[in-house]
């Protein structure tokens, strides 16, 4: 792994479902997350998906791709992310990631994911790039 390479990218099909889950996986009872109507009244043209979702499929990005790329004792250090455009039922993200440097074990990586409104989430992802104990 080096400073520069690039990730594959991963489209993930946003669905109602992968919206819901999440949240209630995550413990967010949140309306916005699950209810259409109130979403709504709170002027969302829809239910939309919860930070922690994101957290949780930028953290699977990753890690899928050092499991088959370097090995299957990569830890994530730190997920550091903002979130943007809302993501809808019906959009897609695209995941993509730039690695943008390596220092001995560790490695940053930029991340980006993006839907048909734009930057759904961007932040860092540091990995220790660790090998079996």
């Amino acid at each position: 792994m080096r400073a520069g390479d690039e990730l594959p990218p991963l489209e993930i099909p946003i669905t109602r479902t992968l919206i819901v889950a999440g949240a209630l996986a995550s413990r967010d009872y949140q309306d916005v997350h699950h209810d259409a109507e109130l979403a709504g009244e709170k002027g969302s043209p829809d239910i939309f998906m919860n930070i922690l979702t994101t957290n949780g499929l930028v953290g699977r990005y990753i890690t899928d791709y050092l499991t088959g790329h370097i090995g299957p004792h990569c830890t994530l250090r730190k997920v550091a992310i903002r979130l943007g455009a809302p993501n809808y039922p019906g959009d897609t993200m695209v995941l993509r990631g730039t690695v943008t440097a390596v220092d001995g074990d560790t490695a940053q990586i930029r991340v980006t994911g993006a839907n048909g409104l734009g930057h759904h989430v961007t932040g860092t992802v540091t990995v220790v790039l660790g090998a079996a104990r």
